[in-house]
């Protein structure tokens, strides 16, 4: 299956349910790659979404202005958008992933560097 290399709206994890089964349930599995965190969870299909969803959290207590979280999170989602395809290969027709990308360090880092991370973390969540 051929994935687009877009990032679309229905990508975006927006139910506050979907949150909450993600983060609350203790059915979440989680991989590290520093600087970034990934918490994700395999549920049923819920409706036409794309197979998975992501959030991508940068919390105010690592950069205190929004500009520097946004770039963050840019640099993030456009990783995300441009190797998506090897998550998404492996998930089951009737299956939907959930996947929170956290952000653990309090400094920026090259968009390569993040790229990096997130293919780590995408091969290592596909893998198991």
């Amino acid at each position: 299956m051929a994935v687009a290399p877009t990032f679309k709206k229905r990508e975006r994890m927006t139910s506050n349910l979907l949150m909450e089964a993600l983060f609350e349930n203790g059915c979440s599995q989680s991989v590290s790659a520093f600087p970034l965190r990934a918490v994700y969870q395999t549920i049923g299909r819920q409706s036409n979404h794309g197979a998975a969803q992501i959030l991508i959290s940068v919390p105010k207590k690592r950069f205190k202005h929004a500009v520097d979280r946004n770039r963050v999170k840019r640099q993030i989602r456009e990783a995300y958008r441009r190797h998506k395809q090897m998550l998404w290969e492996k998930i089951a027709e009737d299956q939907e992933m959930l996947v929170g990308f956290i952000w653990l360090s309090d400094r920026h880092y090259p968009s390569k560097e993040i790229e990096h991370r997130v293919v780590k973390i995408l091969q290592s969540i596909a893998k198991g």
